[in-house]
């Protein structure tokens, strides 16, 4: 009887090993691919020309590939995005796991769950339907498609993650925790946020980071609601991102071209980006932990 539970238990292991290094084997072959493909044409336009050229022209009589604008309208789009979203999603979540009743609790947690299933084109329709002409009417300017509108549905995309997660970390939290502290005198509210906060703080840090990726590797949404221009970024003009540079050209550059592998090289540009703002998100929170 052991020795069937041990082959069970050998084969159950053997299974997980194997899915564990086809996810490993896959992110080293994406890695390999766009380094492949990315570094021919930083090597031809030039490093320093294509990381901080203003300008990106790829179809005039002499062609210009700088992504800059593109690199800026990124950061400041995921930046805008989470300091928008995550306060909005921890108190969300902070009061659907500890203050909410069981019946308002399950009705946010549907509305949540149903938010985080619908498609970014659908935010996309919705934001230039109704956010754009907002904005428009608001500020008063000649277009809504602008950085502010990329934010501003960005900020509502990366809600879901931010609240599951931070919820199921506070509810992880065990009650002795907040027990002791409601014993030693402190409030409710005080407990909660110095207390059960903290607890989970490991649970909400990895909740703000998927967050960033949701925001930085959107594409079909913010292409709807920027104006998908290579301007310089400003918060009422149509900007482009890193994404959609390379979904929105991607059908009609010339296969071998130097405009097609430039797209690569954004590509990569991009896959490097969201590589160094997840270990340095990681390294903070892991530093904020310890200490």
């Amino acid at each position: 009887m052991k020795n069937k539970i041990n082959k069970k238990e050998t084969i159950i292991h053997g299974i997980f090993l194997i899915l564990g290094l086809i996810t490993i084997a896959s992110v080293l072959l994406i890695s390999v691919y766009l380094v492949l493909t990315g570094i021919p044409a930083i090597k031809e336009i030039g490093f320093f020309d294509f990381l901080f050229g203003k300008e990106w022209e790829p179809t005039v009589s002499e062609p210009k590939f700088g992504i800059l604008p593109f690199i800026l309208t990124s950061v400041y789009g995921t930046i805008g995005a989470v300091l928008l979203g995550t306060p909005i999603g921890f108190f969300t979540a902070v009061y659907l796991a500890k203050l909410a009743s069981p019946q308002i609790k399950k009705i946010v947690s549907m509305a949540i769950s149903l938010l985080a299933g619908i498609p970014s084109v659908v935010y996309g329709l919705v934001g230039m339907l109704v956010l754009v002409p907002a904005i428009r009417e608001i500020f008063k300017i000649s277009d809504g498609t602008s950085l502010l509108s990329a934010i501003i549905v960005l900020s509502v995309m990366v809600l879901p993650s931010i609240i599951k997660i931070s919820f199921t970390a506070l509810e992880a939290v065990p009650k002795e925790y907040e027990e002791g502290s409601l014993a030693l005198g402190a409030t409710p509210l005080e407990t909660y946020l110095r207390v059960s906060v903290p607890a989970a703080k490991s649970g909400i840090a990895a909740a703000i980071i998927l967050g960033v990726g949701r925001a930085i590797g959107e594409a079909m949404a913010v292409i709807m609601v920027s104006g998908n221009v290579a301007n310089m970024p400003s918060l009422f003009r149509s900007v482009r991102f890193l994404t959609t540079a390379v979904s929105s050209e991607m059908s009609y550059a010339t296969s071998g071209s130097l405009h097609k592998q430039a797209l690569f090289s954004i590509a990569l540009v991009l896959f490097v980006f969201i590589m160094l703002i997840n270990v340095i998100l990681h390294s903070f929170f892991k530093r904020q932990k310890e200490g």
